[in-house]
């Protein structure tokens, strides 16, 4: 989806006392960058507050353009802006009289992405200098791309839910156009990790290969700027922009359904893209077969090069990406805490950073620290604010050791009572069933047993139960509860 700016101005309105700079300094600083101004914020801002809340809320915001007093800051969400208006809008508007005087102002620019890492930091765009750079360079460089410079391989966390995917993509970045993964299309649930990649894809192409010309779009902006261009006339210069581009990128590409039109023109600058040996890279939250509303010739171009799917990240994948996003917020988590997280938030990326978030706002918020049993609570407070309640290994193994009256501990340990194994293999059955965890994760859950443990374990659930009728009453109630929610 879209990367859509939104902009929030505040203006300082606090009395000028011996916050004002002096006429000598002013002048001094007449022509100040961002950056050197954002030090200077966040030199004072550092010495007011908490080390913890000045690396959870100030640290992330990145300077993006000084005009005169006014001072542009890239924020992560909007959940930030709310939360340093609600708890530093004094300290924040003294600051920025302070530095940029009376009539300065702070604007927060806020970069919201429905469909991957919307609590990821972004870092501040700059233009890369030009290598060897000639008239046809020049030309590619001022070509709108519309990457986010974010978005790079070396932040995208590898996993065996998307190695497959993120090889084919470093491919292409390597040989654009050239390669049989043309086009490379991109499915997988929401919060995935899929326009990062796809993203990715292009800004490393970008870097490569200065001279292509690269348009990443999304499909709602795609049909938007068809439509506008059937209302203004200026449909073949439309069609002429997108046949001379080196690299299409198009996301959600399944926004496409119903749109006949649209995907009419798509079909002929698809071919022609593809006769010249362009690069086409698309993303959808399903694989083209199951794409209704789809013109079928078109479907068929989707299926020409490569379709690989990106599965929900693994229980290292997840710790992974905890110790990524908790190293850009600048806190230590504890091995036990990253566990404890990546146990219970097992569904995307997404949930995992909106759990990280929160543990940071409750610990700034209760000025504590950020230690295990915080951690829990803000775990607990995530699930009974869900709609749904996320099936986790933990869950089931709470509620199993509860059915059957044993210590949860216990199916973790190498205990051999009849009752303890009995439980545990229970709840490695269900965690098989219920959840997406793979037979590693689920071995490492109950004491770091490996995969075939697990195997046996299901197989062996399943010939008791269809045996035993009561056995198979309880598994059966269980499962009930834990797709309930209840």
């Amino acid at each position: 989806m879209n990367n859509q700016i939104v902009f929030r101005e505040k203006t300082t309105n606090i009395s000028v006392d011996n916050l004002k700079l002096t006429k000598k300094k002013r002048l001094k600083n007449k022509t100040p960058n961002s950056s050197k101004v954002w030090k200077e914020f966040l030199l004072i801002i550092k010495k007011t507050i908490p080390n913890l809340s000045y690396s959870s809320w100030f640290l992330p915001l990145k300077p993006i353009e000084l005009n005169g007093g006014e001072l542009k800051v890239l924020v992560p969400n909007n959940y930030f802006v709310e939360w340093i208006e609600q708890h530093y809008n004094t300290l924040i508007n003294n600051t920025v009289e302070q530095i940029l005087g009376k009539d300065g102002k702070l604007v927060y620019i806020i970069s919201k992405d429905e469909e991957d890492d919307v609590l990821d930091l972004f870092s501040e765009q700059t233009e890369k200098p030009m290598v060897n750079s000639k008239p046809e360079e020049t030309i590619a460089n001022n070509f709108e791309s519309n990457l986010n410079s974010h978005y790079k391989f070396e932040n995208y966390v590898k996993g065996e839910g998307n190695a497959l995917a993120r090889a084919a993509a470093i491919a292409i970045s390597e040989n654009p156009g050239e390669t049989t993964f043309n086009p490379l299309f991109v499915y997988g649930g929401v919060g995935l990790g899929k326009t990062h990649l796809i993203q990715a894809t292009g800004n490393t192409i970008l870097e490569k290969f200065p001279a292509k010309k690269i348009i990443y779009i999304s499909a709602d902006n795609f049909t938007s700027q068809f439509v506008e261009s059937i209302q203004t006339n200026t449909t073949a210069k439309f069609s002429k922009r997108y046949n001379s581009i080196d690299v299409l990128i198009i996301d959600d590409i399944q926004f496409l359904s119903g749109r006949e039109k649209t995907q009419d023109l798509l079909f002929h600058i698809f071919n022609n893209l593809h006769q010249s040996r362009k690069q086409i890279i698309l993303s959808s939250d399903k694989p083209p077969k199951e794409i209704v509303g789809m013109n079928e010739r078109l479907l068929s171009r989707f299926n020409w090069g490569l379709t690989v799917d990106v599965q929900p990240p693994d229980f290292e994948t997840r710790i992974a990406i905890l110790k990524n996003k908790s190293d850009k917020f600048g806190i230590d988590l504890t091995n036990e805490i990253l566990d404890l997280i990546a146990y219970n938030i097992t569904s995307n990326i997404r949930e995992l950073e909106g759990c990280l978030i929160k543990l940071l706002a409750n610990s700034s918020l209760n000025s504590t620290p950020v230690n295990f049993e915080l951690a829990r609570k803000t775990i607990d407070e995530i699930s009974t604010t869900k709609r749904e309640v996320s099936i986790s290994i933990d869950n089931i193994t709470k509620l199993v050791c509860k059915e059957f009256d044993v210590d949860d501990n216990k199916v973790r340990e190498k205990n051999r009572k009849k009752e303890v194994v009995l439980a545990r293999q229970v709840a490695m059955y269900l965690s098989k069933v219920l959840t997406k965890s793979s037979l590693k994760t689920i071995g490492l859950q109950f004491g770091g047993r490996d995969h075939s443990t697990v195997i046996h374990a299901c197989n062996n659930i399943e010939k008791l139960a269809s045996k035993d009728v009561s056995l198979n009453k309880i598994v059966s109630g269980l499962r009930k509860k834990l797709e309930l929610g209840v």
